[in-house]
């Protein structure tokens, strides 16, 4: 079916509009489970095992099952997959992560849940994605590049045996299955320690799910079309960047990245507007909007450098056991807490936080 969907529309069409339907169900599923690095991060440093944490072991272990169980099927091949067959940069993994861990907390929400939020009314969000977009394309190929080449270049690995983490690991050949099951079983145990309701467990696990969807679809349509195409996963570092190139300057090439913006924006605004969940949030003053946009450069820049956001790297890239993938996610998770301890947890005593998490 996708071939004739190619041959009839050609293949950038149907990657835009794979984008937008893929990104509208992550919208939503994103939305009504509440899904947050950020906030994952911050409660388990805080030694507390929260549904916040439950949200995103779910949604990161059914990713792994779900993407192992298409590798194993032979639906997406690993040696395709461009974190596993392209240079990648260990410096850039742990800095651009570190950067990255520490402007989530700034902001409040990662890449995609600010622009989940913001489509629900969260003027702090929408201010702080769209700064995002900026610094992204700043460092992709605007004043800030030179600065990423530089940091990027200074630990690099290539190869296939060292790429992938458990290959550079020495761990035998069908581990990863095994290992993603490992995951899913413990992401059930918390969520029935802490006793989060079904329905939001089942729409974590959708934002998992659909991490494991987008890789099947960019693996199909490869080998559909008779243009090289990337196969992928959800990101939204290069996307949020190209999409404001394209509003910037019109006449772009219409594919996967442009549908995934709009489509997770208008999945997230009609799951918020069914639960009666539109509101508009803005900022308590001057000092709270100079977090906001210092964090946002900070992961727009952090994103770029890692080759990787949240989801990018630290669902879609750790699903397929990637090594740079892996190394931003742990990097995230600890400069996140080491922010969270530095910023706001010496406040805690003195009074509650101004913006609460939603």
């Amino acid at each position: 079916m996708l071939e004739e969907w190619v041959a009839r529309f050609g293949d950038g069409w149907v990657s835009f509009a794979g984008g937008m339907a893929l990104g509208g169900l992550f919208g939503a599923v994103a939305q009504r489970s509440r899904f947050c690095l950020r906030a994952a991060t911050i409660d388990f440093w805080r030694g507390d095992l929260t549904a916040r944490v439950a949200v995103w072991a779910l949604a990161f272990s059914a990713a792994v099952v779900a993407t192992q169980l298409l590798v194993a099927a032979g639906v997406v091949e690993l040696p395709a997959i461009r974190q596993l067959n392209q240079r990648g940069s260990l410096s850039g993994a742990i800095i651009g992560g570190a950067m990255f861990g520490v402007g989530m907390v700034l902001t409040r929400g990662c890449a995609s849940r600010l622009l989940v939020l913001s489509a629900n009314g969260n003027l702090r969000a929408l201010l702080s994605g769209l700064i995002f977009a900026v610094a992204a394309q700043a460092a992709s190929r605007g004043l800030l590049a030179p600065a990423r080449d530089s940091l990027a270049a200074l630990w690099t690995i290539d190869g296939a045996d060292r790429l992938n983490l458990l290959t550079l690991a020495g761990a035998p050949a069908g581990l990863a299955l095994p290992l993603a099951l490992i995951f899913l079983a413990t992401a059930i145990a918390i969520a029935r320690r802490v006793r989060i309701g079904w329905r939001q467990a089942t729409w974590a696990a959708g934002v998992g799910l659909m991490v494991a969807a987008t890789w099947a679809f960019t693996a199909q349509l490869a080998s559909a079309s008779f243009d090289p195409q990337p196969v992928k996963s959800l990101s939204f570092t290069g996307p949020s960047a190209n999409m404001l190139m394209l509003v910037l300057q019109p006449g772009g090439r219409f594919d996967f990245d442009i549908g995934l913006v709009p489509g997770v924006f208008l999945g997230s605004f009609l799951a918020a507007a069914a639960a009666r969940e539109l509101r508009l949030e803005g900022f308590h003053g001057g000092e709270s909007m100079r977090r906001y946009i210092v964090g946002a450069l900070l992961m727009g820049f952090g994103g770029m450098l890692a080759a990787g956001c949240a989801i990018g790297a630290g669902v879609s890239g750790a699903a397929v056991f990637s090594t740079v993938s892996w190394a931003t996610l742990l990097a995230m998770w600890a400069a996140a807490g080491l922010a969270d301890a530095a910023l706001d947890r010496p406040g805690l005593a003195a009074a509650p936080q101004a913006e609460p998490a939603r």
